[in-house]
């Protein structure tokens, strides 16, 4: 590759390095941490530490590769030049970050001419760090080990196990309860944990069988699909369409068609902000 399209493995080393430092000066302002901005709604928050670990990962990405694009969550937006831009979210799970829950993340995904090559999800209160390449896989590293991901081998969608997320708007969400009344009895059980790329990362480690989740911007999943992916995990969006349409699901094969028929039955509820 030329100096401006390196190897997937160089890209997932500047990403790696640039997640677990983020996640540690996250991890060190979160004593204190309170609300500095909202986005999307009022639940919608921002803190000091979104932004601050954004402007590292965003200054260590100038500094490697300067002509690369840049989209981050907290408005890091640049094309770039070099045909590679970087999916950043710094802190994925800001609620249970404000909270003190122990389950957020910082997750970047690397793209080469839009198809995403290299991801890295780095979990700092609990010391994992997930990683992907395209086509080679993905592991989850801890400080005791590092290991190959797999996801699970379920195949019945009623003995399942599944994560999902809820969205920041009052009427999305009603709509999402619905549709949950729905879900719940034809499933093992549902869990709510509040950080999409995390979420991912457990459907590749076979922590769940199953997630799904509406609305997400590419930030929220771009390093944590490729890791589902690579796991063994299948991914799209209803339909056919893919993952970056307005509904994602990842699941083990095995439960894959039958989660997907599932929420297909439920699709036809309309939006309350799909005019917007």
């Amino acid at each position: 590759m030329t100096a401006d399209r390196p190897a997937p493995e160089a890209l997932l080393e500047l990403a790696t390095d640039l997640a677990l430092r983020a996640g540690d000066l996250a991890l060190s302002m979160r004593e204190g941490v309170e609300v500095s901005a909202t986005k999307s709604s009022p639940t919608d928050v921002v803190t000091a530490a979104d932004a601050a670990a954004e402007r590292l990962v965003v200054d260590g990405i100038r500094a490697a590769r300067p002509g690369d694009g840049v989209l981050g969550e907290e408005g890091a937006d640049d094309a770039g030049t070099t045909g590679v831009r970087w999916v950043v979210d710094p802190v994925d799970g800001t609620v249970n970050f404000l909270y003190g829950l122990p389950q957020w993340a910082v997750s970047i995904g690397v793209e080469v001419d839009g198809v995403t090559v290299a991801g890295v999800v780095r979990d700092p209160a609990k010391d994992e760090t997930w990683r992907a390449v395209r086509g080679a896989g993905a592991e989850c590293i801890s400080a005791a080990e590092g290991r190959p991901l797999r996801c699970s081998d379920a195949v019945e969608l009623s003995q399942a196990l599944l994560a999902t997320g809820f969205s920041y708007d009052a009427r999305r969400r009603a709509v999402q309860a619905q549709h949950l009344v729905t879900v719940l009895p034809r499933v093992r059980d549902v869990r709510r944990m509040g950080a999409g790329a995390l979420d991912l990362c457990a459907v590749a480690a076979g922590r769940v069988d199953a997630y799904y989740e509406q609305a997400m911007n590419p930030w929220d999943w771009s390093a944590g699909v490729l890791v589902a992916r690579e796991a063994g995990a299948r991914v799209g969006g209803l339909r056919g369409r893919p993952e970056s349409s307005d509904l994602l699901v990842a699941a083990a094969p095995g439960v894959f068609d039958a989660l997907h028929d599932l929420l297909v039955s439920l699709e036809a509820d309309t939006d309350p902000l799909a005019a917007r």
